[in-house]
């Protein structure tokens, strides 16, 4: 493992359970909590230095996401061509729970957290993972549910390959963490389509039909899942709106609520609570 903060210390110990000969090495101090926990599972850690006789001895490397791909230990596995991926790829091999991604330049921690109170609301049996909550691979090795709700950052996408999120939330996208792609948008888009990579037309893709990146891309990803399109006001091709202060979902289950009786106020907030409302809905929940 590649940094030993929540996520990497959570892969850690999802190695250890899952039989691997586990290390983890972060060039900064590691904090107490993560050290008590990797010792626990009697997993061997080092901080304020990479040794490279170990880690490039590896099959395989668990990044953590604030780590950027240009620094001299992730050039050298490189070069090694040791496959390197996230916590959120790893943790992914090992569960068969329904996994809810949400991604956006802005406005994902307040849709995950909406759709993780409204799936634990209706009594699922939910976790919350990714930029918020406990770690995705700890919650597997410790504590399996049902459902894990996740907010995906650009980064952890990077090092996703075969991971499959079953409803996929792309809230917009805008320019942003641009010096990790070369200062290319392209290279930076490319990235946030990477959550729906592997997704069959079983599954769900939720998008803000207004963004102009979003609509200008869609067509080149190859994506397979049911679209969801949301909108503020009811337009061509949204099934989610809100229409005589009416917040309408038409599909896959038709379903209406006053607006005044959405949690949260606020242009932004409705678009939050349009996505929230569309991921209950694709599983079946009366929101």
């Amino acid at each position: 493992m590649l940094g030993a903060g929540e996520s990497g210390t959570g892969a850690a110990v999802l190695a250890k359970v899952k039989g691997f000969d586990t290390y983890v090495s972060d060039i900064s101090i590691i904090k107490n909590k993560y050290k008590e926990l990797l010792d626990k599972y009697k997993i061997g850690w080092e901080e304020g230095q990479h040794t490279e006789e170990l880690i490039l001895n590896a099959n395989e490397v668990i990044k953590s996401p604030g780590i950027p791909n240009d620094v001299p230990i992730v050039l050298k596995l490189k070069e090694r061509s040791i496959p390197i991926i996230s916590e959120i790829e790893f943790a992914g091999r090992y569960t068969n729970a329904k996994m809810i991604c949400v991604t956006g330049s802005n406005g994902k921690t307040t849709t995950t957290s909406l759709i993780y109170h409204i799936f634990k609301s209706a009594g699922l049996n939910v976790g919350l993972a990714g930029n918020i909550g406990n770690s995705l691979a700890l919650q597997i090795a410790e504590d399996c549910h049902d459902y894990y709700v996740i907010e995906l950052s650009s980064f952890q996408l990077d090092d996703m390959y075969d991971f499959r999120a079953d409803i996929a939330v792309l809230m917009n996208i805008t320019p942003d963490h641009l010096d990790r792609y070369n200062h290319n948008m392209q290279n930076y888009i490319d990235a946030k389509f990477r959550i729906t990579q592997n997704q069959t037309p079983e599954d769900a893709f939720i998008f803000w039909n207004d963004d102009p990146t979003i609509k200008k891309e869609l067509d080149r990803h190859g994506i397979r899942a049911q679209l969801y399109p949301f909108s503020a006001v009811k337009e061509c091709g949204s099934i989610a709106y809100v229409e005589n202060n009416e917040v309408m979902i038409t599909q896959p289950i038709a379903f209406n609520m006053e607006q005044e009786q959405l949690a949260l106020t606020g242009t932004h907030n409705l678009y939050n609570s349009l996505a929230a409302g569309i991921s209950a809905n694709s599983i079946g929940l009366d929101t």
